[in-house]
């Protein structure tokens, strides 16, 4: 290890604090009466339902969500028997994986016994507390043993990750693989360079998947396993021993099509590949040194397909692309063991994501690349964000059928949107938005402005892959064509989805031209302009697509200003005859708390009159998402304090909006804190309106709108939805610059849901 890159990791786990991990309630604790639920005396009424019913432990406490990562330190990491303590910030990096890929809780348990009985005692006693149990970095053979023997005593999955989370993941790289090098796992021959834990957990894995017992031969650090060599042979590794003279293996790779390595750098010689079957795989994958080279494999053959456990080589073999999503699962439906039917599942779903086009997320995280299936990429990388959303369920049915699960699931669809919310904190605002589009017998026509914008084309992918809508863009159709290729999307131009080339000589957009001319000439437009602009503006096209009923759903933008896209808009699609101008929202989602901003992009100092008819609006729309609309008209004072014109302001649009619909919940002016905050509210005045947290801010102007919008993306961390337009009599919203891919998703399922 490099010595700047060891002084980068102590001082990443000494500051700020010690550690990587710290405990959090889950329920607020702020005053005397909650004290007295969490604790003495309503704790009582939890306990009492326990002890009548042990299963609602999962439903009073934290023990459904929470898995203990247990060791002895007798094989930690690449560094052997360094002892519990020492191995304690391993088994802490361990447990942030759980919650940063799967939302699991964790906690790290060492334990200082090397007696397998002993070690077995301490963590059997430890049930109750857990729903999972995840052995980690225990040597072998105990670990066989320690495994077996727990898995009979308790009734909650115990999963040792070195053994089988490692088979997991080498078995869906060896099963993309070989679909890539035309061969069937039933035919082919592996040989081994290791036969522990992990290599002996994945030749057991990959046989019972249909690989023959007879066409594997494994090696170890003593040479080929054949039968007599050691009358004390474990079991596991018995059932593979071979009659054989051979001894080395040198001698028994010829003619083999599967190499897997996991023992020590450098075992494959480069002159052993030369005897390999045609199309080989090698899956070196010895830590940190593999047992041969990419670049000195791909010397000798470039037909072959390699696989290491390293991340600056292609096909990294890393466990955390399935045991968070495997756990994930099995606590989801009360599983009692992690079974063999929930691994082979683990392993297709892991094998299936590398098929799919890489995500937005996968493309950010390594460096702008957009890898495609094949030889160089033949497992997903471990910041996909989907790969919760394919295993976690394929491990839950698979515990459901195979009889393990505790608590079935009924509903796998409410379940993989449940799951979403792991992988888009937008999902806990925008599932029900979801859910009422995917419910319409029809799929919408939505024109996307900028069709050869890369977050337009990934948002669209989305939308073709899960029959959301019909997507049409504008754009030149061969520059769009090759963007989809480099972007490794699966999309077809006409197919999937079809293209508007802004061309004169196009029928459909000849029949735009006179309508707009009529819409702008008094606009200070003359004709010639008209026209030109109508080919070259694609906002102005998009939007008079959508005008003129050839579109259903229109999203504008997503290059330049955003106002200046709204100058075109204002003029083509109509205001809604109950309103007397446009606004904007926007949603917030941090943490667990969502709420809506308006307006920060439209009207510098709008009226009273235009506060009021905003709220409206925004109540109208936050309805639209399932939630309770609850406004505060905000001010920099509280109920009174102040007497400036912007108060006076928002007092006047409070007593309009209860004038027009007096059931809306709404109080103010008020103080940012005083609207998230009833205890704050409660000292101010006894007798507000607003109940409970607002979940709708509306702001005096655009400055305190916008800069409050800014802050709490940047300062906050909170993901944002919008802007949202409002007033218009037709569904369209303007992209900015900043929008993702899925924050373009969010907006094209919220305009398709006001056509619903």
């Amino acid at each position: 290890m490099e010595e700047k890159f060891k002084q980068e990791a102590l001082d990443y786990h000494q500051y700020p604090q010690p550690g990587k991990l710290t405990i959090t309630p889950t329920k607020r604790m702020a005053t005397q009466r909650d004290l007295s639920l969490a604790y003495s005396p309503g704790v009582a009424a939890p306990c009492l339902e326990i002890q009548k019913d042990p299963s609602l432990a999962n439903k009073y406490t934290a023990r459904g969500n929470l898995v203990a990562v247990i060791s002895n330190g007798t094989a930690v990491l690449g560094l052997g028997n360094i002892g519990p303590l020492a191995g304690k910030p391993v088994m802490e990096g361990k447990a942030v994986l759980f919650k940063k890929f799967a939302g699991i809780d964790v906690f790290d348990i060492e334990v200082d016994a090397t007696d397998p009985d002993h070690f077995c005692s301490v963590v059997a006693a430890l049930e109750p507390t857990f729903g999972g149990i995840n052995l980690e970095d225990i040597k072998a053979p105990e670990c066989f043993y320690i495994e077996k023997k727990l898995q009979s005593k308790m009734n909650i999955p115990v999963f040792h990750d070195d053994q089988h989370g490692t088979a997991i993941v080498v078995t869906a790289a060896l099963v993309n693989a070989l679909r890539i090098q035309n061969k069937k796992l039933e035919d082919v021959k592996l040989v081994t360079s290791g036969a522990g834990a992990a290599a002996m957990a994945c030749v057991d894995l990959m046989v019972g998947l249909g690989l023959k017992v007879e066409n594997v031969t494994l090696t170890d650090i003593d040479g080929v396993v054949w039968k007599g060599r050691n009358p004390d042979m474990p079991e596991n590794m018995a059932r593979y021993a071979k009659e054989t003279n051979a001894r080395k293996l040198s001698e028994v790779i010829n003619g083999a099509d599967i190499f897997l390595g996991l023992s020590a750098a450098g075992v494959l010689k480069p002159e052993y590949l030369e005897h390999m079957a045609e199309k080989p795989i090698i899956l070196a994958l010895a830590n940190p040194d593999p047992e041969i080279t990419p670049d000195e494999a791909r010397k000798v053959r470039n037909d072959a397909i390699l696989a290491t456990g390293r991340s600056d080589y292609p096909n990294q073999v890393n466990n955390v692309l399935c045991f968070p999503f495997i756990f994930r699962g099995a606590l989801d439906v009360g599983a009692k063991e992690i079974n063999e039917a929930m691994q082979h599942a683990a392993v297709y779903a892991l094998a299936k994501m590398a098929t799919l086009e890489a995500s937005e997320a996968v493309i950010a995280a390594y460096g702008g690349e957009a890898p495609s299936f094949g030889p160089e990429y033949i497992l997903p990388k471990p910041f996909d964000p989907r790969l919760i959303l394919e295993i976690a369920p394929a491990v839950a049915k698979a515990a459901m059928d195979s009889g393990v699960a505790t608590q079935p699931i009924e509903d796998f669809q409410a379940y993989k949107d449940h799951l979403q919310e792991f992988v888009f904190r937008t999902s806990q605002v925008m599932q029900p938005v979801f859910e009422s589009v995917r419910r319409s017998p029809d799929l919408k026509k939505i024109i996307f402005s900028e069709g050869e914008n890369e977050r337009v084309l990934r948002a669209i992918q989305t939308l073709v892959n899960d029959k959301l809508a019909k997507p049409f863009v504008i754009g030149n159709k061969e520059r769009i064509q090759a963007k989809i290729k480099s972007l490794g999307l699966s999309l077809k131009v006409d197919e999937h989805v079809g293209v508007f080339e802004p061309r004169h000589d196009d029928p459909l957009l000849q029949s735009l031209e006179k309508p707009y001319k009529d819409l702008v000439e008094r606009e200070g437009v003359p004709p010639s302009l008209a026209s030109e602009q109508l080919y070259r503006r694609k906002s102005i096209m998009a939007a008079m697509l959508l005008r003129e009923g050839h579109m259903d759903v229109a999203l504008i933008g997503g290059y330049g200003q955003w106002f200046r896209h709204f100058k075109y808009l204002k003029n083509i699609i109509p205001k809604r005859p109950d309103v007397k101008d446009f606004h904007t929202i926007s949603a917030l989602i941090q943490s667990n708390v969502v709420f809506f901003v308006g307006d920060a992009h439209l009207h510098l100092e709008p009226s009273a009159e235009a506060i009021a008819e905003l709220t409206l609006l925004a109540a109208e729309t936050v309805s639209k998402f399932g939630l309770p609309p609850r406004a505060a008209l905000l001010s920099y004072s509280s109920f009174g304090t102040g007497h400036s014109g912007s108060v006076e302001k928002m007092r006047a649009a409070l007593a309009l909006i209860k004038e027009k619909d007096p059931t809306l919940e709404i109080d103010g002016e008020m103080q940012g804190d005083a609207a998230l905050s009833p205890m704050i509210r409660s000292r101010l005045v006894e007798n507000s309106a607003l109940t409970g947290n607002a979940n709708l801010l509306i702001m005096p102007c655009l400055d305190s709108a916008s800069i409050g919008l800014s802050l709490s993306r940047v300062v906050g961390d909170a993901l944002q939805i919008g802007p949202i337009t409002l007033g218009a009599t037709k569904p369209v919203h303007i992209l900015t610059e900043s929008t993702s891919a899925r924050g373009i998703l969010n907006l094209a399922m919220i305009a398709i849901k006001q056509t619903l």
